[in-house]
């Protein structure tokens, strides 16, 4: 897979641009703040709609400008033109012409593995933003993931607002509400599976991986669930255990929001006792580990995003990930340091130098 060729318009700071890319490596180069993140944001937002960044979308349009647009063609067998366009009002999908009324019917289309600074968060921070960075990569490789992991937060957040109505209203009726937990549960089910069988599959690629970047063999993932393998039964009786509590808060205290999943090293938990290196090749082998799943279930390799990766490693390091980067994988490499990569890779490589005006220059 690999996206041959771009426009943006209106796009944070380029109004037109107008790039064709190599099938193989593209360095993007130039100093800090002319524009190389927005470039590679705007290939993740045509992919996945969104940006990494966690940001609104209004701000993804250039100032005084009523909308943006981006276009890419990609290769995956055929080659297919996608066109996102954003304004105050949303955003609209399109993929060769035809409008796709559901995002969730566009999002897995194109597939992108994006290595970010950021990515530490996925770590450091709380359960919800592992949960946000699992159920994004889950969705890539299978659409119905999202499909009901969007029926789930609706029903979910529809039985909250009843819970709340039951609580000033106790004549309220609970046959609905039981009509909603059963619904809410069927759908929580698959996607405890969808999780359960996604991190079976990470753990069949991560050690190998982590072995090869730094030679610790004993890196695994840990899948923490409140449907931990309970039956439907089960979980209706949890549900119904929860009910007084869950009508006196007004909110649902039982439920996959309190997933997460967890790094460990041997039996150590490396966001309480793994050192931020340490941390950083464990994001590093997830990555990698996602771009085998990816090709093995979908038979081509996502896009892949190096984000200024190489400011945060050590030459070694960036050696043994350019190891694992396969000549068929588009890759995108944004760097202030070009004088970092080997001479083989820049003389195999598309390069793009990225000007004080937001200019782009192809480099020769």
């Amino acid at each position: 897979m690999n996206i041959q060729h771009l426009k943006l318009l209106n796009y944070r700071t380029y109004e037109k641009l107008d790039l064709t890319f190599s099938p193989s490596m593209n360095i993007i180069y130039g100093n800090n703040g002319v524009g190389k993140t927005n470039l590679i944001e705007s290939i993740y937002v045509l992919a996945l709609t969104k940006s990494f960044r966690g940001i609104v979308d209004k701000v993804l349009i250039m100032n005084n400008k009523e909308f943006t647009k981006i276009v890419g063609k990609v290769e995956n067998k055929y080659v297919d033109e996608y066109k996102i366009i954003i304004n105050d009002k949303g955003k609209k999908v399109n993929i060769n012409g035809n409008n796709i009324p559901k995002l969730s019917d566009y999002i897995s289309k194109i597939n992108i593995v994006l290595f970010n600074p950021d990515d530490l968060r996925f770590i450091k921070d709380i359960p919800a933003t592992r949960r946000k960075y699992i159920n994004l990569d889950i969705s890539q490789i299978n659409n119905s993931y999202l499909k009901n992991l969007n029926s789930y937060n609706k029903l979910l957040k529809q039985r909250n607002m009843y819970l709340k109505n039951m609580y000033v209203n106790s004549n309220k009726s609970k046959d609905y509400l039981k009509a909603l937990t059963e619904k809410l549960v069927d759908y929580g089910i698959n996607i405890y599976k969808f999780r359960k069988k996604y991190v079976e599959m990470l753990n069949n690629e991560i050690k190998d991986i982590y072995y090869k970047i730094c030679g610790i063999d004993n890196l695994r993932i840990v899948y923490n669930s409140s449907y931990n393998n309970l039956s439907k039964e089960e979980l209706l009786a949890k549900y119904e255990d929860n009910l007084e509590k869950d009508i006196l808060f007004g909110v649902t205290n039982f439920s996959l929001n309190h997933d997460d999943i967890v790094f460990y090293m041997g039996d150590y938990n490396i966001k309480n006792y793994g050192s931020e290196g340490q941390q950083k090749n464990a994001i590093i082998a997830y990555k990698f580990a996602l771009i085998n799943i990816i090709h093995n279930i979908k038979g081509v390799y996502p896009i892949l995003i190096l984000d200024d990766l190489f400011s945060e490693l050590d030459r070694s390091k960036i050696n043994n990930i350019l190891k694992f980067i396969n000549k068929n994988i588009q890759t995108f490499i944004t760097t202030t340091e070009i004088d970092k990569l080997n001479k083989d890779l820049l003389s195999s490589s598309k390069k793009f130098e990225i000007l004080r005006d937001g200019k782009i220059r192809e480099v020769i």
